[in-house]
């Protein structure tokens, strides 16, 4: 899936921790990590295919915002996990209680 292969990278995770605090523009978003224009852009393109950000074009910028449908996925399979976690989980806790008895 684009979702999991986009949050793969450490760039682009870096990225989207960066939106979380609002919309940016491609220009903030390479100076604020330090990477080159042209590789922010070609990272942000990942990430909007994968539907993790929008773009607004605003004149001849282009400003980047998180996009929380595409959240929705990562959400699902996290919680898949989360809750086998915790059946896991109860059932060590259950045997323990059996084994104190």
């Amino acid at each position: 899936m684009r979702v999991f292969h986009a949050v793969a990278d450490e760039k682009r995770f870096e990225m989207l921790k960066l939106l979380q605090g609002g919309a940016r523009t491609v220009g903030e978003i390479a100076d604020s990590l330090g990477y080159l224009q042209p590789q922010t852009s070609k990272h942000l393109k990942v990430l909007h295919q994968a539907g993790l950000v929008r773009v607004q074009a605003v004149a001849n910028k282009r400003i980047y915002h998180l996009e929380k449908d595409g959240f929705i996925v990562l959400q699902n399979w996290l919680s898949s996990y989360i809750q086998r976690w915790e059946d896991q989980l109860d059932r060590l806790d259950a045997y323990l209680k059996e084994e104190e008895e």
